[in-house]
């Protein structure tokens, strides 16, 4: 099981609320764009928290060179994987020439896989698309996979819905086209020796069990940031763990004393790093109120734990009928 990286959402506050739901699912970091890692950012991109283990560096970039200068800094700071986005359908990502436009160009994908492989120890993986704007053909991705394959790297990560780099927004794009698992399954079937995840639209246990019956690991996007308590279940369904030992409201509390050290070392303000469990409660009395609570940007100059106990006093509030 695997946190899929999302663009302003997974960065190292929400890894870290993540990782204390469950201790064995992979995290990612958003993409980050290689040239900008290399380019006077390293600390600022690159900084994450150790009890964020296991966790993988997305790079976003087309360059073979700066890729693996990239993927070297990344597996120095600690990262347990080095992944391409060859997914990723903005505009921003279209103008750079990279993200899902570069299916395109699978040689280009291979020779920056093997780059980064030259350079760390750790594995390079590829997420990608099955395919580009309304091209079908399935010997379109078969084709990307193979040569990329044929460059070294072993795991691909596949969203299993088009991307569309011409008529729709990035937003759109999630729901539009239709999701397509029977692809993923053939390229599985068809490359039995390479490791193949999937993406999109899974949203229940019953769905990823069908999936890992046809493929070896599921990557979960929106459902895991809105519905984080999911996660909590992951250890002992998928792994033959146990379930997060901590309640719901341990799991705020420890986020209130992580948002406290966060303040005091970096200056982080609390309103950063709580958005991230405005899901929490999900599904919960009182949720609502709660959430308004930690989202209330009049509370934003109070400390966090009196903000905790108000988020707490709402909990006690019976909802109108």
């Amino acid at each position: 099981m695997s946190v899929a990286p999302m663009m302003d959402w997974t960065d190292r506050h929400c890894r870290y609320f993540h990782r204390l739901l469950t201790r064995q699912t992979l995290l990612y970091t958003e993409m980050v764009n290689a040239g900008a890692i290399i380019h006077g950012g390293t600390e600022r991109h690159l900084r994450f928290n150790a009890e964020e283990h296991p966790v993988a560096l997305q790079l976003g970039g087309n360059e073979p060179e700066l890729l693996a200068q990239a993927a070297r800094l990344g597996a120095q700071w600690g990262y347990g994987e080095i992944n391409l986005n060859c997914g990723c359908p903005s505009d921003r990502v279209q103008r750079g020439a990279f993200g899902a436009s570069l299916m395109k160009a699978p040689q280009l994908v291979a020779d920056g896989v093997k780059a980064m492989k030259d350079v760390v120890d750790v594995p390079v993986t590829v997420k990608h698309r099955i395919g580009i704007d309304k091209v079908e053909d399935y010997g379109f991705v078969r084709d990307f996979v193979g040569t990329v394959a044929d460059a070294g790297c072993t795991v691909f990560i596949v969203h299993a819905r088009n991307a569309w780099l011409q008529g729709l927004s990035p937003k759109e794009n999630r729901d539009i086209p239709p999701l397509r698992y029977e692809v993923v399954h053939r390229l599985k079937a068809e490359f039995p020796h390479l490791t193949i995840a999937i993406n999109g639209g899974i949203q229940a246990d019953q769905v990823v069990l069908e999936q890992l019956a046809h493929l070896d690991g599921v990557m979960i996007g929106r459902e895991a940031y809105h519905n984080p308590w999911w996660l909590a279940r992951w250890d002992q369904v998928y792994y033959g763990g146990a379930p997060c030992p901590l309640t719901r409201e341990e799991v705020e509390l420890a986020m209130v004393e992580y948002m406290e050290r966060e303040a005091a070392q970096y200056g982080t303000p609390w309103a950063h790093i709580a958005r991230h469990m405005l899901g929490l409660r999900h599904g919960l009395r009182g949720a609502r109120l709660w959430r308004q609570v930690w989202s209330n940007h009049l509370l934003k100059d109070r400390p966090a734990r009196e903000v905790y106990a108000l988020a707490q006093a709402t909990t006690l509030i019976p909802e109108p009928v």
